[in-house]
């Protein structure tokens, strides 16, 4: 498994047949050690918001993340939103208050007969039987106040409370992952732009190589001392090395776009980021050391296990809906109308049809008023083979989750053991760096001075150049490859200060 902490090296082919393609192989290496990574290590494609200073260090790359990254602040508000739910869920314990009044002016006519409505209305007009029809209208008004609560429900009110608890546990822990894996991308594209920096420089150095041969070659091509053809040679190696140093700095630019990314900052422009690279050359103090937790407190873990959570609150929450609720009720009213107490009490319209008044103060007065306390009981007795499935189901949910958390937790414990294998190799790789460098640069010395006096072809010189500016490259990676192997523990094991604390 190849990521952004390893180096992969080329297949053995010939020397000669690798310096042709020197130019284009370096830019791979780089693109191809620094490729992939660990827990979403990813390059993500987010619009940037504001440019920074370009001196850079690690902990303000990573800062300047964790305050600007869009999912991040994202899940923030998600966070309160849930703190919101909760708060919501405890109000439901509350009984309900209403309070009412409406004023009406119209008829009071009535007569005998059933009646229910059905997907209309019902207006309650309330007055005696008249043998025919009247117009008599007056003012009329209804005040109430009702008081309904559901004082017993079988614990649904808790358990709906207890759910909202677990979905805010969820977000939280959801955010603290974010937090993580966003700390440890960005921690990941700052190394690799550094890298990047370094092959620069290491490319550089095999230009002015490259360029101060081609000046002794030439000078011996003209003076006869060296067949022509050397030339020509050598100016096709000091093409390979510009070619070389070009694509390496597009991939400065590219590496340097991508951690602006990560941060959500304007991206450079033209002088990229100024790094903290006097870390590189030391080997971490922590590389040896566990991690401050066990894995089972991995942030990615405690929202994998925060999911299970919820869905078994939820699964205790749907148990209630299958019992009844009792509840307390209260209701005060008072009316007033402009009709008379004894409006048409002789059957008709005669000496009292005229017993009602249209004012308005007189109709919506208060006149008459009532009150009524009891206990209620509400229970659909179907709904518990309905809430049997629901159950059912969500438990089957809740199965899913631990296995998708198992699955997580066989992950990373297997990323644990490839983080120390990586560890031992890259420090095995570190060691070995400088005596490849030491030996690389004394033999193109040797075959430079034979050279010139001789004793050797120019294939020879460009054979060891090559070797030389192969092995300068490759310490560069090597160099960063150390970090990123406690980078790449401290992902596996969810302990980032593992690694942030060596900054």
């Amino acid at each position: 498994m190849s990521g952004i902490f390893g180096y992969k090296k080329r297949p053995d082919n010939s020397i000669l047949a690798e310096r042709k393609n020197s130019s284009f192989t370096m830019s791979k290496q780089l693109r191809t050690g620094l490729s992939s990574g660990l827990l979403g290590i990813l390059l993500l494609s987010i619009p940037s918001a504001r440019a920074i200073a370009q001196a850079l260090t690690l902990r303000q790359a990573v800062q300047t993340a964790l305050t600007n990254y869009g999912t991040i602040r994202a899940k923030a508000y998600y966070v309160k939103a849930a703190q919101q739910n909760v708060q919501l869920a405890k109000s439901q314990y509350l009984p309900d208050v209403s309070l009412a009044a409406q004023q009406v002016y119209g008829t009071a006519n009535s007569n005998y007969g059933p009646l229910a409505g059905y997907k209309v209305a019902p207006v309650a007009s309330s007055g005696p039987v008249f043998a025919t029809q009247n117009w008599n209208a007056a003012f009329g008004a209804l005040y109430w106040t009702n008081i309904n609560w559901d004082f017993f429900q079988f614990g649904k009110y808790k358990e709906l409370t207890r759910a909202a608890e677990s979905m805010l546990n969820q977000n939280q822990s959801d955010l603290d992952q974010e937090r993580f894996e966003q700390s440890v991308r960005v921690s990941g594209a700052y190394l690799q732009l550094l890298a990047a920096q370094k092959l620069i420089i290491s490319q550089k150095k095999n230009l002015d190589r490259a360029l101060a041969f081609d000046t002794v070659v030439t000078a011996r091509a003209r003076s006869g001392l060296n067949p022509g053809v050397d030339s020509s040679l050598s100016h096709a190696e000091v093409s390979a090395a510009r070619i070389a140093l070009t694509n390496s700095i597009e991939a400065e630019q590219e590496y340097a776009n991508q951690l602006a990314q990560q941060m959500q900052v304007r991206p450079p422009d033209s002088n990229n980021y100024t790094l903290d690279s006097a870390f590189v050359t030391n080997v971490p103090s922590s590389l040896a050391s566990p991690a401050a937790q066990p894995l089972n407190a991995h942030p990615l873990l405690k929202f994998y296990e925060e999911r299970v959570a919820v869905s078994n609150q939820q699964a205790r929450y749907l148990r209630t809906l299958a019992y009844p609720t009792f509840s307390l009720l209260g209701v005060f009213q008072d009316r007033g109308t402009g009709f008379d107490y004894n409006y048409g009490t002789n059957g008709s319209a005669g000496s009292n049809a005229n017993g009602y008044t249209p004012n308005y103060f007189k109709g919506v007065g208060f006149e008459t008023a009532n009150y009524l306390v009891g206990v209620g009981v509400y229970w659909d007795i179907t709904s518990p083979f309905r809430v049997h499935h629901q159950v059912a189901a969500q438990n089957f949910t809740t199965e899913g989750l631990r296995e998708e958390y198992g699955v997580v937790v066989q992950e990373l414990q297997a990323q644990v053991i490839l983080a120390e294998t990586r560890i031992r190799n890259a420090l095995e790789n570190y060691r070995e760096a400088p005596v490849q460098v030491k030996a690389a640069s004394d033999a193109y010395i040797q075959k430079e001075t034979l050279y010139k006096n001789g004793l050797a072809t120019i294939v020879d010189v460009t054979t060891a150049a090559f070797i030389l500016n192969q092995a300068e490259t490759q310490r560069d990676v090597i160099d960063t490859n150390v970090w990123q192997a406690l980078l790449y523990k401290a992902a596996s094991t969810g302990d980032f200060n593992l690694f942030f604390n060596e900054f």
